[in-house]
């Protein structure tokens, strides 16, 4: 393949000198067309990764086509094919999340046998032999010996017809704020429960992290859950069903409490995921005779999900940073689209920037709209002076920059002792901004059957009230109401490592810095 590495390098250095247009009269016709041809099948082979590389060979076509239509045309394509989603994976620690993923990981084709036969002898070696799947999440050391996922890993894998970015949450309680940010960016999740007996029991009961991850990725935006039955192999449940409906039974009414709608975004099915039964494949019925319902490939790729703006104002919460060639950010597009040249702010700071180049999934791409996980290279700004929690907006409408803003919110389950009034703190998680604040004021308490503002003058709340009052921070923070943007207008409020209060924006002061 010596002949296509000459020519994407002779098609990049003509590309710089001309800024990403390659003149047809300083590069051969022949050579035009051939690279022609192996950018639509960049192109191609991005969208498919089973599809091999053809050699490239000189195709009789009009001479006059400019190569750069063919890779707008090309770029629309891949755009065009396959959807992308943000497929979290939460739920208790323990319950088999990284091995879940690691497995979809490994049936996708992402992880070849030899990496799996070095982690099963590493897993071995730290006699825990079920935990090699794990270990393709869990890449570094600490998880790896605690057996517990610390930070939110990410990987990438596709179906038939959707691209799919895992994020891997940490299900131990004293990971939940890292829990938060990957369920942020997330589309829908993957609810992973152990059947085995005692473990569902213990990530259920209060104080088990199943409760707490329904309710934060409910608040979060993750509009879709799949509710996986996972370790149905174990031999205290053996593919028992019996016990699936016992679960079942038991989620169904606390995701109604969560505010799920149980028959359109919920979805049970049963899997193993340490050997992989019924992910890729059905399962078999001399496995499991009861289940008739599809297998969780099938059951992620027919998720719908929202349509994002693509036309909408540019927005990505930043969050991570780092500098390589210049100061790189991370994020999710929530609104709008990137391209290559644009000219954009980073809020609150208002500083000006350019964009030297997008990349998605490891690819570096001309344009990216809503929902996709980018690393954005900036120019005119450095890395220090940028904080996770500050968001890429456009020029033209940028985002509100504010200290204090009127929330809804519903209180979950406060601290023994505490009251929620005028003056109570807590950590105040937003998109990707964590930032202290403070309750000034109670403005009304909502009753909940008539969601109808009360009568009377509310100074204090108790656990499960709904109350609309005025928030205050101590830095500016980047948010949205909830009515423009839900990705950007809806938070939860912790404090001592337990979710207090979740809420949405309802109202920004007018004089916001924008």
């Amino acid at each position: 393949m010596d002949i296509e590495a000459d020519i994407r390098a002779l098609q990049l250095d003509s590309a710089e000198d001309n800024n990403g247009l390659v003149n047809p009269e300083d590069a051969k016709p022949e050579e035009v067309e051939m690279t022609d041809k192996v950018e639509e099948e960049g192109a191609k082979d991005q969208v498919d990764t089973k599809s091999h590389h053809v050699q490239a060979e000189p195709k009789v076509k009009d001479k006059e086509v400019a190569a750069a239509e063919d890779v707008e045309a090309s770029d629309e394509t891949e755009t065009e094919k396959k959807r992308h989603l943000n497929v979290v994976f939460i739920g208790h620690v323990d319950a088999g999340k990284s091995t879940t993923g690691g497995q979809i990981l490994f049936l996708s084709g992402q992880v070849d046998d030899r990496t799996i036969q070095k982690y099963e002898k590493e897993a071995k070696d730290k006699s825990r032999e079920s935990w090699y799947m794990a270990y393709i999440m869990d890449t570094n050391e600490e998880e790896r010996v605690k057996g517990k996922t610390v930070e939110v890993g990410r990987a990438h894998f596709e179906t038939e017809t959707t691209r799919f970015t895992i994020l891997d949450a940490p299900g131990h309680k004293s990971y939940v704020p890292n829990m938060i940010s990957g369920a942020s960016q997330a589309d829908i999740g993957v609810l992973v429960i152990s059947a085995r007996k005692g473990e569902f029991e213990t990530g259920y009961e209060r104080g088990g992290q199943t409760r707490e991850h329904v309710q934060l990725a409910k608040t979060l935006g993750v509009s879709k859950l799949l509710v996986v039955v996972n370790k149905m192999d174990d031999h205290t449940v053996n593919w028992s069903k019996e016990r699936y409906d016992e679960i079942e039974s038991k989620m169904i009414p606390f995701l109604r409490s969560s505010g799920y709608n149980v028959k359109k975004d919920v979805q049970f099915l049963p899997i193993s995921g340490l050997i992989g039964t019924n992910m890729k494949t059905r399962v078999d019925k001399s496995i499991c005779p009861w289940w008739n319902g599809p297998c969780l490939f099938e059951a992620l790729d027919s998720v719908e999900v929202p349509l994002r703006d693509p036309k909408g104002p540019f927005r990505m919460p930043i969050i991570d940073k780092f500098k390589d060639m210049g100061t790189v950010v991370m994020g999710k597009v929530e609104s709008g689209s990137v391209c290559e040249g644009d000219s954009l702010l980073v809020m609150p700071n208002k500083a000006q920037v350019k964009v030297v180049a997008v990349y998605c999934d490891e690819n570096k791409v001309r344009r990216a709209g809503p929902g996709e996980n980018l690393r954005v290279r900036l120019s005119g700004i450095e890395e220090e002076d940028i904080l996770s929690g500050f968001v890429l907006s456009s020029v033209v409408k940028p985002i509100a920059a504010v200290t204090e803003f009127t929330a809804q919110m519903q209180i979950l389950e406060l601290l023994e002792n505490a009251i929620f009034t005028a003056g109570y703190k807590a950590v105040l998680h937003i998109h990707s901004v964590v930032e202290e604040c403070e309750i000034v004021e109670l403005l009304q308490q909502i009753d909940p059957k008539t969601k109808k503002p009360m009568k009377k003058k509310v100074l204090f709340v108790k656990n499960g009230a709904v109350v609309v009052c005025r928030v205050q921070v101590n830095n500016l923070i980047c948010i949205e109401k909830f009515s423009d943007f839900p990705q950007l207008g809806r938070f939860t409020l912790r404090t001592e490592g337990k979710t207090i209060a979740v809420g949405k924006v309802t109202d920004l002061p007018s004089n916001s810095s924008a």
